[in-house]
């Protein structure tokens, strides 16, 4: 039997300092999330960052908390909830952190007879630290509890035409009605190190701002070109005029080098350029969580109007839309009947 595993960041179960804790703890000591030696990032994370951050992070939670709980996961069950009725296979949703564990939720798949696995990563792209932290995750669980178990993968879909089409809908219906000077793609940041980690042949990726440009087999696993591709099919599809778009990346971590232009800088900056309207999209999310609810939607905002912008909008993520169901139901029933 077949059946499809959905598979999203985590979250905390709850706002409370205690949980927060836990959550990050398990989060930051993910080899593929912080890469340095492991007795380097127990010392960083237990002996600095989870001395401090939990708090912080826990009233950030608490801006964005809804009364049903965190609405990554809130979120990702209404998904969930609506594919099961759109489908004949068995489907269960996991975190890669957090309580929601990937081993339970392929052991509720197992448990129903599932012999064959389609693991489908909600993220568009592919970075180390995300999609190849669950597919490694995934495999791990199998070859341990399940080696019987049959895995498939849905690849990253930053560029699928179904995808691209369903994004564009949900920001044109957004943008109705709102007269933007500037719409930014603010994806989520990556240290720049990973991007020449996950380069297979070692010497393609410069970041340098021409390397994305040419084609090569790195830019399967290259995080910043996929994200250039994403923002290029969206503005493409939407015949977005040049120069009133362009891209960002937020949520850094540590005094290392990451992806550029920063999201916060760009929001101060572009009053003084004249963009005094400004939409911001986070394409690197399929469902709204504390980085597009707290970091873009509340703190950008604020940071926005008080360098002298006058209007603001965050476009929400797919979330549950109909249109973004409709592009997981057609691949699973791809994978189901080519199989």
């Amino acid at each position: 039997m077949k059946g499809i595993l959905l598979n999203n960041l985590g979250s905390p179960d709850s706002t409370e300092t205690k949980d927060v804790k836990s959550y990050l703890g398990e989060f930051l000591m993910d080899e593929r999330v912080i890469d340095i030696p492991y007795w380097k990032r127990w010392l960083l994370i237990n002996g600095i960052i989870l001395k401090t951050r939990p708090k912080k992070s826990g009233a950030a939670y608490k801006k964005i908390w809804w009364k049903e709980g965190s609405p990554l996961v809130v979120i990702s069950q209404r998904f969930t909830d609506k594919l099961v009725k759109k489908v004949d296979l068995p489907v269960a949703l996991a975190m890669r952190y957090g309580s929601m564990t990937m081993e339970n939720g392929i052991k509720e798949l197992v448990d129903k007879g599932v012999t064959e696995i389609f693991l489908a990563p909600l993220y568009p792209h592919y970075a180390m630290s995300s999609y190849e932290t669950v597919v490694v995750k995934a495999e791990q669980i199998l070859a341990e509890k399940y080696p019987q178990v049959k895995l498939d993968i849905l690849p990253p879909f930053y560029n699928e035409p179904d995808y691209i089409k369903a994004m564009s809908n949900n920001i044109a219906n957004h943008l109705k009605g709102f007269d933007y000077d500037h719409i930014l793609f603010s994806y989520h940041g990556i240290p720049e190190r990973h991007i020449l980690k996950s380069d297979v042949t070692k010497n393609h990726c410069k970041i340098d701002g021409s390397c994305c440009e040419r084609n090569s087999v790195a830019h399967h696993t290259c995080y910043r070109h996929q994200c250039f591709e994403t923002t290029k099919e969206i503005a493409k599809t939407l015949q977005l005029k040049e120069g009133t778009y362009s891209n960002s990346f937020q949520s850094r971590l540590l005094k290392d080098p990451w992806l550029k232009p920063y999201t916060d800088f760009e929001i101060e900056k572009f009053p003084s350029e004249g963009k005094k309207k400004l939409a911001v999209i986070t394409p690197a999310f399929v469902a709204d969580c504390l980085e597009t609810l707290e970091e873009i939607a509340m703190e950008g905002k604020d940071e926005f109007l008080k360098f002298g912008g006058t209007d603001y909008k965050h476009i929400p993520c797919m979330n549950d839309n109909d249109d973004w169901v409709a592009v997981m139901v057609k691949w699973i029933n791809d994978w189901k009947n080519k199989n």
